[in-house]
């Protein structure tokens, strides 16, 4: 029950109906009580949790990369909250607790500058290597655009990127990480950037590698 302490134009405290009044630091207030869930836990709720988890918990690693990958897609929301709307939509797969994320179709960065062409990832001496063939001159690529890189570690939970990376013409480019990667598989990543900043490309999956 509800108790009025300052007659009827007063606040109250305690419960009337779904209303609950209070006092915090001597200001009055009422909130609506929310409604009882019958089944907080629905396989619908359990599957769209178990999404939301795995995609945030790819992308939380990657934070910088992000905010220059999806600095286009960006409108009325965050890079990060545009990255987690692309990749909810594309990227996972499966249902319950056995949802996964789909490396080949994630992206990292997404926007309309040409992307990579040929490129490839391999590993030697804690590092990955790319290489890549210039495509300067198809589309809206220059030979100024700035390769951008990043290393996924899903058993580390840990990325490693470079977001201005060497030109577009340089074709190649070692990337190092920590030592204790090695032995482990990496999900490897590859885009561009525009001198300016202004134009980033698709990213494009290279595939998984084994650091040595």
């Amino acid at each position: 029950m509800g108790k009025i302490s300052q007659g009827v134009l007063g606040g109250f405290s305690g419960k009337v109906g779904n209303v609950v009044g209070g006092t915090w630091k001597g200001i009055d207030y009422m909130r609506i009580k929310p409604s009882n869930v019958a089944n907080p836990r629905t396989a619908g709720q359990v599957n769209q949790r178990s999404k939301f988890s795995t995609t945030l918990k790819f992308l939380q690693t990657m934070k910088g990369f992000i905010r220059v990958g999806f600095k286009s897609y960006a409108n009325r929301m965050s890079q990060f909250n545009a990255a987690m709307s692309y990749n909810l939509n594309n990227a996972v797969s499966g249902t319950g607790t056995n949802v996964t994320l789909d490396y080949a179709n994630a992206l990292v960065s997404r926007g309309g500058l040409t992307g990579v062409f040929n490129g490839n990832a391999t590993s030697s001496s804690n590092d990955v290597e790319f290489k890549w063939t210039d495509n300067s001159g198809s589309g809206n690529a220059k030979e100024t655009d700035k390769a951008m890189f990043l290393v996924y570690n899903p058993s580390k939970e840990l990325s490693i990127y470079e977001t201005a990376g060497p030109d577009r013409s340089t074709e190649a480019y070692k990337l190092i990480v920590p030592g204790d990667f090695v032995g482990d598989d990496v999900e490897v990543y590859m885009g561009f950037v525009s001198e300016d900043g202004k134009s980033v490309s698709d990213s494009e999956y290279l595939g998984s590698v084994t650091i040595v």
